[in-house]
């Protein structure tokens, strides 16, 4: 490893004349080295250290590193617009990069989450220089993988994230009272109103937040067409090594972007995806341990991929699978040529009627097809109520704060939700890809959300969630869907008898022991992670709290009990879990 020069802080302008402040780390060598490019909305100082081993590091394997604060953030110049100007701006810089003293004119970038979506915007016009990027976790589609997933607010996270925001501006205004404030509700983002998104403080402080804008466009349209990097990608090729982690919230994103490039690129697409969340990047994730090898591998894999396609090393990169991913239970990484997509196979739902009253009475059962249609004397619905005085709360997952994987018995004995579980496993289950359900339900409000949670069930006892789902579902007068929340499958699928939906969990990859069990658990809420359905139709920029309904739903299963008196519908088609199953390694 080379010897790293003291930093040096360097600035260059915009086509529109607005200075950008950059670090710049070099070796203590006078070759001509390829670029680094981060760039970051946070203080270029932090330089992702969260994840990523620090620029010193990089710059010593031999390269030129350089880390910027975007536009408005940090000490650059200019007003702060969540992605508005990284087009503009991460073009160039990157030709500003390439002609560095030094450099050989070739740069590749890498950065997670904000940092992984500038790479994403400076490619989209295709910088000559440009010739390699590593975006690891990011929301290709910004509506359905970042800002509401199955058309429900992601509410922890994203007020979250623009009350740290919105923080940065404040202290670059030096406003202290402002900054104090924001700072302590970042330590504790409270949440006064379940169903109303809409945040007093930001309006305050943060008039200009993009959250006001976020909260006020609940459905896919031109705004969010205009915002999200996959409007401008469809031309845009090269090698990319694509980074995840199974509890992180923009996983979607991840896999989304991986696979369109992974179809039409005509260089490597590599992807990594850990048992992690959102940060840090370790073998503790949640409550569990996943070992030593869920220690983050990251960084020196990407001096490889860069020593590759920036240097012309061969590392031998090429020669392995495109696909690694960690298989948590086994706690090891699985290699594949592709992305498995598999027959997933199905598990009905099978109940007692009492399925909200105890973990016995509802069931899953293995099938390859289902007793369809439905008679009277097949079917039950299980009902629940969901009550929004006391929602079902967030417990781990992807998308609340701590994420992972937890201990969630406590939650699924209450009984504002259902749970079916199934026979303990005679051997080891392997899944990977994302877990669906599918559900034949109907409610007393035009509008309810659907949470759906597959759980492992361990001998002992103990439930530890595996893989979570949320889909918003409105209905007209008639009770026939109109609209569901997956912006990635619009098709309506209406009945005016029942609602059937159908929900993509987060994807995952992990083996299922013999002895454990698996359990869905369906119920009308995930707060705070998700705001809170009101049932009267309205959104949660406009919602009341006072006017929020208490919602009944009824699941359709399979009655375990024929002969057994319950409420039984007209014939429909039994609800079912469909699982990702994949051979194991032999």
């Amino acid at each position: 490893m080379l010897t790293v020069r003291p930093k040096e802080t360097v600035s260059m302008v915009t086509r529109d004349g607005v200075r950008l402040d950059a670090d710049v780390y070099r070796p203590d060598t006078t070759d001509d080295l390829p670029v680094l490019l981060m760039r970051q909305p946070y203080g270029r100082a932090i330089a992702s250290t969260v994840v990523y081993a620090h620029p010193i590091w990089y710059a010593a394997h031999g390269y030129i590193v350089v880390i910027q604060d975007v536009r408005g953030r940090g000490s650059s110049e200019g007003e702060f617009s969540l992605f508005a100007h990284e087009i503009e701006d991460g073009e160039d810089t990157v030709n500003w990069a390439a002609n560095l003293p030094g450099s050989t004119g070739q740069v590749g970038m890498y950065g997670f989450s904000y940092q992984g979506m500038t790479q994403l915007y400076a490619a989209a016009n295709k910088p000559i220089a440009l010739k390699t990027i590593c975006p690891s976790m990011i929301g290709y589609d910004l509506y359905a993988d970042w800002a509401y997933e199955g058309g429900a607010f992601c509410y922890q996270l994203n007020l979250g994230w623009a009350i740290q925001l919105a923080a940065e501006t404040a202290r670059r205004q030096g406003n202290v009272e402002a900054y104090q404030r924001l700072y302590a509700a970042s330590r504790n983002v409270a949440i006064h109103d379940p169903v109303c998104a809409q945040s007093e403080l930001l309006k305050e402080l943060a008039p200009d937040s993009f959250y006001h804008d976020w909260v006020t466009h609940p459905k896919p349209d031109d705004y969010w067409d205009q915002l999200s990097p996959c409007r401008y990608m469809q031309a845009v090729d090269m090698p990319m090594l694509h980074i995840g982690g199974w509890f992180d919230t923009y996983m979607r994103g991840t896999l989304h972007f991986y696979q369109e490039m992974a179809d039409r690129s005509a260089f490597p697409q590599h992807l990594w995806v850990g048992p992690w969340a959102h940060l840090p990047w370790g073998r503790k994730v949640g409550a569990i341990d996943y070992g030593t090898e869920a220690s983050n591998p990251i960084d020196r894999l990407q001096i490889r991929w860069f020593d590759q396609f920036l240097k012309g090393i061969d590392t031998g990169l090429l020669a392995e699978p495109p696909i690694h991913l960690f298989e948590m239970g086994s706690h090891q990484w699985r290699s594949f040529d592709r992305y498995p997509t598999n027959h997933a196979k199905s598990y009905y739902l099978v109940t007692t009627g009492l399925a909200a009253m105890g973990d016995r009475e509802g069931f899953l059962v293995e099938r390859t097809e289902p007793q369809s249609p439905l008679n009277p004397s097949q079917s039950f619905v299980d009902v629940f109520v969901h009550d929004p005085w006391r929602p079902m709360p967030s417990v781990g997952g992807h998308a609340t704060m701590p994420a992972g994987s937890f201990e969630r018995g406590a939650i699924d004995c209450r009984t504002d939700g259902v749970t079916y579980t199934s026979a303990p496993l005679s051997d080891p289950l392997h899944l990977v890809g994302s877990v669906k359900v599918e559900i034949d339900c109907m409610a007393d409000a035009i509008s309810f959300d659907l949470c759906a949670v597959v759980s492992e069930v361990k001998p002992n006892g103990s439930v530890f969630n595996i893989s979570q789902g949320y889909l918003r579902v409105e209905a007209d007068e008639s009770g026939s869907i109109v609209f569901m929340g997956d912006r990635n499958d619009p098709t309506p699928h209406a009945s005016p008898a029942a609602q059937w939906v159908h929900i993509t969990l987060q994807p995952t990859c992990i083996q299922i022991p013999a002895g454990s069990a698996i359990r869905l658990t369906l119920s009308g809420a995930c707060f705070p992670a998700y705001a809170v359905n009101p049932g009267d139709g309205s959104y949660p920029h406009q919602a009341q709290l006072i006017n929020a309904k208490v919602i009944t739903i009824g699941i359709v299963c399979e009655g375990s009990n024929p002969t057994t008196e319950g409420d039984r519908t007209a014939s429909h088609r039994p609800s079912r879990l469909l699982l990702p199953v994949i051979p194991p390694v032999k």
